[in-house]
């Protein structure tokens, strides 16, 4: 006898990616599996749901229709199975995260690292990296990413609004000056992202860009940092990173009077039809983890 739920779910991927193939690897079935499991759904509801090309896959008029009750079904189900795990205190199996390089292995490495101390059964892999675009390809349960507005494809929910300040070490300063308008920081070395070449700044109201480079580029900001500290250059920093530092006076925070970087940390993910239990649960956590947004800290002056 078909499983109903299985198959609905397949179902459901397929329509809202649009393609056998994406739904089969989100699903982590065969592309020949996800196409039964269609089938099986449209022989239930005696209906063609969908229209299938060789390059497109679309909903028929009866598709949208079954799959408004699907996704409640689905939805409904997986809310059971939350609050039967979350009672229990029985979460298990594994979640992949997608995260940016400094971020993973700082604020989300504690928050990962407390998870999994209070569900011993979860397994998380932390995929460290600027660039994943494919949560498909990469099986990617959750892609924490920084950005004013998350693509319109993807679920998303706000976790965080965070600032970053640029800074600079006492002993540059010392050396070669303190920079006290944007406009002159072409006479510094700025550390910078691999793929930057240029930091924004507001004056008067008005946004400006302003050309930086120096002798060291990474894709990796702790990099960065640490050749700020040593006194080599000027960095771009987020305060989570840098306020303790700041704290310490081992950075100083310059230029504050210009800058405006003010981003918000998103959990995107990709199926519309429902969540996991350990998926939703972890998403859950996060909000409560980083419920406290993260600005500048006050300068004594």
């Amino acid at each position: 006898m078909m499983d109903r739920f299985i198959a609905m779910k397949s179902f459901v991927e397929v329509a809202s990616q649009q393609s056998f193939t994406k739904a089969a690897a989100q699903l982590q079935l065969s592309r020949l599996q996800v196409s039964r499991h269609v089938q099986d759904v449209e022989a239930w509801l005696q209906q063609r749901l969908l229209h299938r090309t060789t390059r497109q896959v679309s909903l028929t008029p009866a598709g949208q229709e079954a799959l408004d009750y699907c996704q409640r079904i689905l939805s409904e189900v997986c809310a059971l199975e939350f609050n039967a795990q979350a009672q229990s205190e029985q979460l298990s199996g594994c979640i992949r995260i997608a995260a940016p390089i400094s971020f993973a292995s700082t604020m989300l490495f504690d928050a990962v690292e407390k998870f999994t101390l209070l569900h011993t059964n979860i397994n998380i892999d932390i995929i460290a990296s600027d660039n994943i675009e494919a949560l498909v390809e990469e099986r990617i349960d959750i892609a924490l990413r920084f950005t004013e507005q998350p693509d319109e494809s993807l679920i998303a929910r706000k976790l965080i609004n965070l600032e970053s300040v640029l800074c600079v070490a006492p002993s540059y300063i010392e050396q070669h000056g303190l920079p006290l308008h944007p406009d002159q920081l072409s006479n510094h070395n700025c550390f910078v992202h691999i793929n930057q070449s240029e930091w924004s700044f507001v004056e008067n109201e008005q946004t400006f860009a302003v050309n930086v480079a120096g002798n060291i580029k990474a894709n990796a900001l702790n990099i960065l940092i640490k050749a700020a500290l040593n006194g080599r250059g000027i960095v771009r920093a987020p305060c989570d990173l840098a306020n303790p530092l700041i704290q310490s006076e081992q950075l100083l925070p310059i230029l504050t009077d210009y800058t405006r970087w003010r981003y918000s940390l998103w959990a995107v993910y990709l199926s519309r039809s429902y969540q996991s239990p350990k998926v939703r649960a972890f998403i859950d956590f996060l909000v409560e983890e980083f419920k406290q947004d993260i600005y500048l800290i006050p300068q004594e002056h």
